[in-house]
């Protein structure tokens, strides 16, 4: 066991060092570009439902899982990229957000791909058209989530009104530490299933590890980014005015190499229950 342990952490290590790097670089680009193609896409389906205050919502979400300082310098132009435009406008812009969106999702594709080994077994359009359903998807159960949570914090506060006591119980509880951990490993997770190679998608070959690291390294960064800038570094002399946008690209790398690392987890624990399986094919034949 100690030994395959230590395979697993070797493919790991090599993987992240090949190809960590530039994906990481990749995705950080990709991840400002098209954070402001999913707000605009966000605008335009919520405001197709009539739910504009839900698609703000989904951003405020996501910025309550970033740093302080990648939220300062991102929010007000997020905001104005999803209300700046209306009509036929916002809809042809939502269009073309789309597609660059969905390059976000067929670049960790790519890092899923190489991880394990493997080539795309469907034609390019194919898999475009997935990442293009996946994004209008979220969107929507996103939409769904903040309108029943509306519902769930008014029954909430009703409960309080009735039983006070409960509110003091509840108070024990850390939920906002756990409930972003929780959110964020759903999200990778079901990005790690959805992705993951055909080959690869049995669930004999587990995605959850490779979520888990992410999610943690994700707050960890989330909670240690923040502190770093402020001790180490006078990025806003180096920076001046685009301080904030190097904070977002300098996050968003960190984060893509941690997915890349949770990548190549996954890859490797499924390469090391194929080299278990084949060890003891033979004795299981002889049986």
């Amino acid at each position: 066991m100690t030994g395959q342990m230590i395979e697993v952490a070797k493919r790991v290590g090599v993987g992240v060092y090949s190809d960590g790097f530039i994906h990481a670089g990749n995705f950080a680009y990709l991840s400002l570009v098209s954070l402001f193609a999913f707000c605009v896409v966000a605008a335009a389906i919520a405001g197709f439902f009539g739910q504009t205050a839900s698609g703000l919502a989904l951003i405020e979400a996501f910025f309550a899982t970033v740093p302080p300082g990648v939220a300062k310098a991102l929010q007000e132009p997020v905001r104005a990229a999803m209300t700046a435009r209306s009509g036929p406008v916002l809809w042809l812009s939502a269009i073309v957000s789309l597609w660059t969106a969905a390059s976000l999702i067929e670049t960790f594709r790519d890092v899923l791909h190489r991880s394990y080994g493997t080539t795309p077994s469907r034609a390019f359009w194919h898999y475009r058209l997935g990442s293009l359903g996946a994004i209008i998807c979220a969107v929507i159960l996103a939409m769904i989530a903040f309108s029943a949570q509306v519902l769930v914090t008014a029954t909430e506060q009703l409960v309080y009104r009735f039983l006070p006591a409960a509110q003091t119980i509840a108070g024990y509880f850390a939920w906002g530490r756990i409930i972003p951990f929780v959110t964020l490993f759903i999200a990778i997770y079901v990005i790690f299933a959805g992705l993951t190679p055909t080959k690869y998608r049995s669930k004999i070959f587990p995605k959850w590890p490779g979520a888990a690291l992410v999610s943690l390294w994700w707050l960890g960064i989330t909670a240690l980014l923040p502190w770093f800038l402020a001790s180490f570094s006078n990025y806003d002399l180096a920076y001046g005015s685009l301080a904030g946008v190097m904070v977002a690209l300098i996050f968003f790398y960190l984060v893509g190499l941690g997915l890349v690392t949770g990548a190549q987890l996954n890859a490797a624990l499924a390469n090391a229950h194929e080299n278990g399986l084949r060890e003891r094919g033979p004795e299981l034949f002889d049986k």
